[in-house]
């Protein structure tokens, strides 16, 4: 028989709140919440259809994640990285990614690969509709399991923790047709260099992958369209399912 739950847990509160922490999370991550602005409650509430009590406890999980700046007596904010910032991150990810990778090529195991050629497919199904947002989503997934893959937990840990500050900037970096073709082919080369158990050429293509993405992001904020928005559409957060993490 299940033990009971304690008196103070409120399943039902903490579900819609990591709800709520879902949406906030798209909205950030696609740009509709944008470097800089003002979460205002008001509308998030009108928004998303919820009260301000489980908005609020999604923005400090979100603010916890990095996601979320709070500025006390002023508000919560979508957060500004600097350059240098952003350069130093994705010069650590593309560290630890590699290593994952180099890791994953002797611990994935076939389920995982099947699940890594699923996403695959999914990935090109979202780029011929130029759909970046559901391309996003398999994307994110695929990270996801290579660094699950790695079997260390520490290391998946550590990467979690610093991606998650760059969804935003890896999600707009796609905005440009010819990178994300570039993008797509990578991973269907990743993929294939995992099949053949390659862990040190994975490595080095996990690594040169960072580097595109961190240089397309750097690109992007330089030329001042960071903020163009125009694949990606306040509806398709919407359409998200509530069970999505990534």
């Amino acid at each position: 028989m299940e033990k009971p739950l304690g008196p103070g847990i409120d399943v039902a509160r903490d579900t819609l709140q990591q709800r709520v922490a879902v949406r906030l999370r798209e909205l950030l991550i696609q740009g509709v919440l944008a470097p800089g602005d003002k979460l205002n409650e008001r509308e998030l509430c009108g928004r998303l259809g919820v009260s301000r009590t489980p908005l609020r406890e999604a923005v400090r999980l979100l603010a916890a994640e990095g996601l979320v700046t709070l500025d006390p007596g002023r508000g919560a904010f979508a957060p500004v990285l600097s350059l240098p910032e952003i350069a130093h991150t994705f010069d650590l990810l593309a560290v630890l990614e590699g290593f994952a990778a180099e890791l994953a090529a002797t611990h994935i195991t076939q389920r995982e690969l099947s699940e890594l050629h699923a996403l695959q497919l999914e990935m090109q199904a979202a780029f011929k509709r130029e759909d970046l947002a559901a391309y996003y989503r398999a994307n994110a997934r695929v990270h996801d399991v290579l660094n699950e893959a790695s079997r260390n937990p520490v290391l998946r840990g550590t990467w979690s923790q610093l991606n998650t500050r760059m969804h935003a900037l890896r999600f707009r970096s796609n905005q440009d047709k010819v990178k994300w073709a570039e993008a797509l082919k990578e991973h269907e080369l990743m993929i294939e260099l995992l099949q053949k158990r390659d862990g040190a050429a994975l490595r080095q293509l996990l690594v040169q992958h960072l580097h595109r993405k961190r240089d397309a992001v750097l690109d992007r904020l330089s030329s001042g369209s960071a903020k163009i928005n125009s694949m990606s559409t306040p509806s398709s957060v919407a359409a998200k399912s509530s069970n999505d993490t990534h």
